[in-house]
């Protein structure tokens, strides 16, 4: 199962990238992020963590139902990339890539997720976990990075002249 989920953003690709790069301060930025906690930190860069999420149910009172999963991260910085391969939880196997992109005056920021679980109902699942919990979360994250960058922008650029 293939899917992508994108937002166009009032604001430099850098300012995105290094929002969303900062996984460590996810649930400070985030408000449905619980928790990120790394597990390991080998030399190359890459990041281990343990994150916590909740999928919104009834967002106005803060409702959510909590999903837990590991991640094997690491950022391309050349291509603005951010990438995660999900190595436990119910998305154990995803492999997902950020995309920070030019797009007009600001950037297009698209979530690339892959998602083939090797069991024989992996396709209905795959389908389920998309729609019932990976589109919830990365939309939200991405409506949250693009506010959070639209407004640094404008407060550390300024309007264009």
């Amino acid at each position: 199962m293939k899917s992508t989920i994108s937002v166009d953003v009032d604001a430099r690709p850098e300012t995105v990238f290094a929002l969303a790069r900062d996984l460590e301060r996810w649930p400070i930025l985030l408000p449905h992020y619980v928790s990120v906690r790394a597990l390991d930190r080998p030399a190359d860069g890459v990041l281990v963590a343990r994150m916590i999420a909740r999928r919104p149910v009834v967002p106005l009172i803060g409702l959510g139902i909590p999903v837990a999963w590991r991640a094997r991260t690491w950022a391309e910085e050349a291509m603005l990339r951010l990438r995660f391969v999900h190595l436990g939880g119910a998305t154990a196997g995803m492999d997902v890539t950020w995309r920070i992109e030019e797009h007009g005056t600001g950037c297009r920021v698209s979530i690339d997720h892959d998602f083939r679980p090797p069991s024989p109902v992996g396709a209905a699942w795959a389908r389920f976990v998309d729609r019932a919990f990976t589109r919830a979360i990365a939309g939200r994250t991405l409506a949250t990075f693009k506010a959070l960058a639209e407004t640094l922008d404008r407060t550390t650029v300024g309007p264009p002249s």
